[in-house]
């Protein structure tokens, strides 16, 4: 089989799916990138060897750069047979380009289900499932009209946005027209407006092989990504317990019916949803994709398996490997606090090594001397594992308390 992914930069994330592809066997497979060949040769000289082809890509990464870069492939190379992408921004291009080229995969309008913000809830909501109540806005007039509709808090984001990324709370009409002034929102450059959702935050992944579902997981952030983003001091953590436990098994039906109304029928689902204080379960977001804030990587020590292989596979083959979880696992993620515009100092590793390193099995740390990092993701992490999931909270707990990183 001829697979081609399209991986605008060769970054260490996007090298592990490189590898896991190049792993799979009766595969050839080729890249769409950004960056040069030279690139790869020099950041992974035996990695380069194995791919079949790279193939450069317009910047703009659209339909019709993918479907141009891709023909280019196919004159020298032959058909493809799989044409994947892992980043969230790439999924409508990526089916653009698949039913430009009759590529088997998800096509460019179910990929729009997924993409656009305002698209997927009129779905969901028509399937029946309760979403927030939200307007496309392509206006400042008709997001005061929408604010006045539902009152205050309402959150304001890209309609074709990336996890919580340049997503405002408004809780005033102050803060309204501040936010409006700052979208400036227009038929060419909509906004989605939403009402706000207060409750606790979790995510469930699912895969998906034929329209049926064959595996699940669920992960809780604490605090939300919202919350961190409006805070850029605040350090999170996100745990996948060793437990099926509710309220994930009771939220299954209502993701499996999401999925399905959207129209996925081989994929991993990345899905956000809300527990409010009245037992409602309301759907926030939903990626065909595979999930990002180390959630792979959880899922990959509690069930024992590489999710990046199993991803592969199943994009590849449409095959899913029966697994059961072992332990629970989480990650504790490290935000610059104070001013200035470098990471001077980083304090509490020793004594977080001290009180939880028995747990800690993969870190990223802060870098003296790095600039911060914008949006929620943060500066460095640590993801801990644990025959319980009370033992992975509690080295978490310790974790976000104890290490700092300070700005300067």
């Amino acid at each position: 089989m001829h697979v081609a992914i399209v991986a605008p930069f060769f970054r260490p994330n996007t090298l592990r799916y490189l590898d896991a592809l190049t792993r799979l066997p009766g595969v050839r497979l080729s890249v769409l990138s950004c960056d040069s060949a030279r690139t790869l040769v020099s950041q992974a000289p035996r990695l380069a060897q194995k791919i079949h082809a790279i193939v450069p890509v317009a910047p703009s990464l659209d339909g019709a750069a993918i479907v141009h870069a891709a023909r280019q492939l196919m004159a020298a190379h032959g058909a493809i047979d799989r044409l994947l992408g892992i980043l969230e921004q790439l999924q409508q291009s990526l089916g653009e380009a698949r039913s430009a080229l009759s590529i088997p995969g998800m096509s460019a309008e179910v990929a729009f289900n997924f993409r656009d913000k305002a698209r997927m809830k009129d779905v969901l909501r028509a399937a029946g499932l309760d979403v927030a109540r939200h307007c496309r806005v392509t206006s400042m007039e008709e997001g005061r009209t929408f604010a006045a509709e539902v009152g205050f808090p309402i959150v304001l984001k890209p309609v074709a946005g990336v996890g919580a990324k340049a997503t405002i709370r408004v809780s005033s009409a102050h803060e309204l027209e501040e936010a409006l002034q700052q979208f400036r929102p227009s038929e060419g450059t909509p906004v989605q407006a939403e009402e706000f959702i207060t409750g606790v935050e979790r995510t469930l992944e699912a895969v998906l092989i034929d329209g049926q579902p064959v595996w699940w997981s669920g992960t809780r952030y604490s605090p939300s990504p919202l919350q961190t983003l409006e805070n850029p001091w605040m350090q999170y953590t996100v745990t996948l317990p060793v437990e099926e436990s509710t309220p994930w098994t009771d939220f299954l039906p209502t993701s499996i019916q999401a999925l399905q109304a959207l129209g996925l029928k081989t994929g991993l689902s990345h899905m956000e949803w809300f527990e409010t204080a009245d037992g409602r379960f309301v759907i926030g977001e939903v990626g065909a994709r595979p999930p990002g804030v180390n959630i792979m990587p959880l899922m990959s020590h509690v069930f024992g398996q590489d999710m990046i292989a199993a991803w592969c596979r199943l994009m590849v083959f449409g095959t899913w490997p029966k697994m059961s979880r072992g332990q629970a696992a989480g990650s504790a993620f490290f935000r610059a606090q104070g001013s200035g515009d470098r990471i001077v100092a980083v304090t509490g590793l020793a004594k977080a090594q001290a009180a939880v390193g028995r747990w800690v099995v993969d870190r990223d740390l802060p870098r003296i001397g790095a600039r911060p990092k914008d949006g929620y993701v943060g500066d460095g992490w640590a993801i801990v594992a644990a025959p319980t999931t009370a033992e992975v909270h509690s080295a978490l707990g310790t974790l976000v308390r104890t290490v700092r990183v300070h700005r300067g």
